[in-house]
């Protein structure tokens, strides 16, 4: 049966539209949000991107803070904001705190025990929301690139340098450079992995480039006023791994932002246009 909304608002000309699925990776029903730039209401294939969202957040977030729509209305391209986790489990300790379990499914396929059964992001990213929306939805999908914010900076990252063949461009606002080495990652990688860290490096980007991962080039934004910059995020880690690899990195620092969506906002039409570029559109 053809995918229709929940929601849908005319935004730019396109169409901003929410979908909800029942889904065989997570065991639960997921939704996401989609934005259909006017180019795609002309029976056009348009390149996609996927934004992945960061920690407590939902589709919701980017959706209607981050002023995506208008850029990728004026450079052909579609979003697709999926979820952070699976949703209305109720596991053990699934809601017990802000960066682990509801909200904060880091973008892995999960391995212990209550999760592995339905923290299965990855998969479900790369694999089945990947086949639905490829199937229901007017994209070309030799076309696609990924970006996201903190939590989603890290999927992006991670999800790009695994699967060159699939993303053609990779962005990141304020990511999570090394999950391994800083405390959200830490928490979250020995929760859903087990406390063998040799497992944990799939899941690092910067240790994934340190292991042989590449990509043609990287854009990120960092701003100087984030609170979380020094203890959480630790940029300099992946500038220094690129450097290294041979990577192109484009780290660009700006004094005063923080880690809200009001940074996020002021160079979202940076991150589409650079990504335009790129996806050929």
């Amino acid at each position: 049966m053809a995918l229709r909304p929940t929601a849908a608002h005319r935004c730019h000309g396109g169409v901003q539209a929410v979908y909800r699925h029942a889904s065989t990776t997570t065991g639960t029903d997921m939704e996401f949000s989609v934005y259909l730039p006017p180019a795609a209401e002309e029976g056009r294939r348009c390149p996609v991107l996927w934004w992945l969202s960061g920690l407590t957040c939902t589709w919701e977030n980017a959706t209607t803070k981050a002023g995506f729509q208008g850029p990728a209305a004026a450079a052909g391209l579609i979003v697709v904001c999926p979820d952070t986790s699976p949703r209305g489990l109720d596991l053990p300790g699934e809601h017990d705190t802000y960066d682990f379990g509801s909200g904060a499914g880091f973008y892995l396929d999960a391995t212990v025990e209550p999760w592995a059964r339905n923290y299965r992001m990855e998969s479900y990213l790369t694999r089945e929301l990947q086949d639905l929306v490829a199937a229901e939805l007017p994209i070309d999908p030799a076309r696609q690139g990924i970006f996201g914010h903190s939590m989603g900076g890290h999927g992006a990252l991670t999800l790009a340098l695994k699967n060159p063949a699939l993303y053609r461009s990779v962005s990141a606002f304020a990511p999570i450079a090394s999950p391994m080495r800083c405390p959200w990652g830490e928490k979250a990688l020995a929760g859903y992995l087990g406390l063998d860290r040799t497992k944990w490096r799939a899941y690092d980007a910067t240790a994934l480039i340190e292991d042989g991962a590449k990509a043609a080039g990287i854009l990120v934004d960092q701003g100087l006023g984030d609170n979380f910059l020094e203890s959480q995020l630790k940029p300099e880690l992946l500038e220094a791994a690129c450097a290294t690899a041979g990577i192109p990195l484009e780290l660009r620092r700006h004094a005063e932002y923080d880690h809200s969506y009001y940074f996020m906002a002021s160079f979202m039409a940076d991150h589409i246009a650079w990504h335009g570029r790129r996806l050929g559109n």
